[in-house]
């Protein structure tokens, strides 16, 4: 059973009891068959009541939840953009600080010592430098 049906049983539940006992308070002890199907009429009654008091309270909250998805909307799309640019300026910071690396070993690029140094830096770089770039494109396009 999920969480908000064991809410509502245990919501109409206490409702029902309360009527019962501010009855029985109020007319006294009596225990007649007329009481029983008095009480089973309050039973049901109240489960009715309390579906449709449910079903009140779920179009009020969904109503609730698109009026303020509305009013947030427009900052959902700031947010979103203002999210792609900072990303994109810590995908280019790799960028940044590999650069010295990269232009260091650029002489051995083809043969030489440092030759994997600087392949394994350029393609860091691209990687990097693609992702970056493809951050601040989608938030121009957004």
């Amino acid at each position: 059973m999920r969480p908000e049906k064991i809410g509502r049983a245990l919501g109409i539940g206490l409702r029902v009891a309360g009527r019962i006992a501010g009855q029985r308070m109020a007319g006294g002890a009596q225990s007649t068959p007329a009481h029983s199907a008095t009480t089973a009429q309050a039973v049901a009654a109240a489960g009715v009541r309390g579906r449709v008091d449910g079903q009140a309270a779920g179009r009020a909250t969904a109503g609730v939840a698109r009026g303020v998805g509305g009013f947030l909307r427009p900052f959902r799309r700031v947010g979103g953009i203002l999210w792609l640019e900072v990303t994109g300026a810590f995908f280019l910071l790799p960028v940044a600080v590999f650069a010295p690396k990269l232009w260091g070993t650029r002489a051995s690029w083809a043969q030489g010592p440092d030759h994997r140094t600087f392949l394994l830096t350029a393609g860091v770089m691209a990687i990097f430098l693609y992702l970056g770039v493809s951050s601040f494109w989608r938030a121009r396009k957004r």
